[in-house]
């Protein structure tokens, strides 16, 4: 799947804005990162709950890996030229409402104090 494409597909998203994330490029919402883009741009990273990135390692396992930040498990390393389109657009689409649920709930917990 193309780049543009995937850009596209994010930015149709309520609310998403796509920023510059030290060397990577990052789709956001509300400016949370939901989604990097490395430098080389064959791969995409995608901030995914436990049971969503579980039910991808297992469907998809030569398209998707594990994303590590030191030994700790944050999301998805999709491969790009081994992803079909709508696998890319749902792991986006997973990301993203991950993204917005903690951002709802962290905002009832601030609201209800």
């Amino acid at each position: 799947m193309k780049l543009s494409a995937i850009r596209l597909h994010a930015l149709s998203r309520e609310a998403v804005t796509e920023e510059p994330h030290h060397t990577y490029s990052s789709f956001r919402v509300r400016g949370k990162i939901f989604v990097t883009i490395p430098p080389e741009e064959t791969h995409l990273h995608v901030f995914v709950g436990e049971e969503d990135r579980e039910q991808a390692l297992a469907m998809y396992p030569d398209a998707v890996e594990k994303l590590f930040w030191g030994s700790k498990v944050l999301g998805l390393r999709v491969d790009l030229a081994k992803a079909t389109p709508a696998v890319v657009k749902a792991l986006v689409d997973k990301a993203y409402e991950t993204r917005v649920r903690k951002d709802a709930g962290t905002r009832r917990t601030r609201t209800s104090r």
